[in-house]
């Protein structure tokens, strides 16, 4: 199981029974179901799992799971919280998706729906983080590493001092809305199917995040994740793509939008990559 960073991202499939081998579940692209239906759209554990689910066992149910809860790699941005987020166990996600009323949920595959969605979290986390590596420093700084194109950015060698370390404060799930940027690339598809031809994010997803700046001052920004699924890969595994990028809420977050794209086009175009 693996995820990239997209924009014209491959057809949704839906994950839900995992196979038997214990790897991540993968249900074939004729069985795909609308995006608001999609599994991963029902796990949203900041939303949809307050700490006060049960981690009882349900009476109906004919298999136990586990109870742990695993520790993220996303700090906590609330002023009376410290640490990172906890994702939900398996037993409190069952138990909140029989509140919620999916009650066909096959009890063998909450572990891997489980295991998938945090999967996705920290894939979407590892994107955001880069986002604020690079203009969490100002324009100035950032217009420095963007203008040498994507392939030379620091990202794999450079990250941000802990005292500028973005937090979360709060995300939504937001599946039967789709971003303005996801409904441009449906459009082109239905233009140009075969450059842009494909189904629509399978969920999508706002997270807000305080932004740290060196000089100790904070601000709000608003992400938006756009989640797609690919076709597997030869050994089963499922192929999820996320298209991680600030929302356009301010003339800034446009700015810092274009940076990092006409940064990569203007590498290309001015023959960087063969310098």
């Amino acid at each position: 199981m693996h995820a990239t960073s997209s924009a014209a991202a491959n057809p949704p499939v839906k994950t839900t029974t995992p196979p038997s081998d214990g790897s991540c579940p993968y249900t074939a692209p004729d069985q795909r179901p609308s995006s608001s239906d999609a599994t991963l759209s029902k796990l949203n554990p900041l939303n949809y799992m307050p700490h006060s689910i049960s981690q009882e066992r349900a009476s109906h149910q004919t298999v136990d799971l586990p109870t742990e809860r695993s520790v993220s790699s996303i700090p906590k941005g609330s002023a009376n919280e410290e640490g990172n987020w906890e994702y939900p166990s398996p037993q409190q996600m069952y138990n909140a998706m029989l509140r919620k009323g999916y009650t066909d949920t096959p009890v063998d595959a909450v572990e891997s729906m489980v295991a998938v969605h945090n999967f996705l979290n920290e894939g979407a986390w590892n994107e955001i983080v880069e986002w604020e590596r690079r203009f969490g420093r100002g324009l100035s700084s950032a217009w420095q590493e963007c203008c040498r194109g994507e392939d030379n950015s620091n990202a794999s060698t450079t990250s941000p001092p802990a005292a500028t370390q973005p937090r979360l404060l709060r995300f939504m799930g937001r599946p039967k809305d789709m971003t303005p940027k996801a409904t441009m690339l449906q459009l082109l598809g239905w233009v140009y199917p075969t450059r842009f031809g494909g189904p629509p994010p399978f969920d999508r997803h706002d997270w807000f995040v305080q932004r740290q700046f060196p000089d100790g001052s904070q601000r709000e920004v608003r992400y938006v994740i756009d989640y797609y699924s690919g076709p597997p890969e030869p050994t089963g595994e499922p192929v999820f793509y996320l298209d991680v990028r600030p929302a356009v809420d301010s003339p800034v977050a446009a700015v810092e939008r274009m940076m990092r794209w006409g940064g990569d086009v203007w590498w290309k175009a001015s023959g960087g990559a063969v310098r």
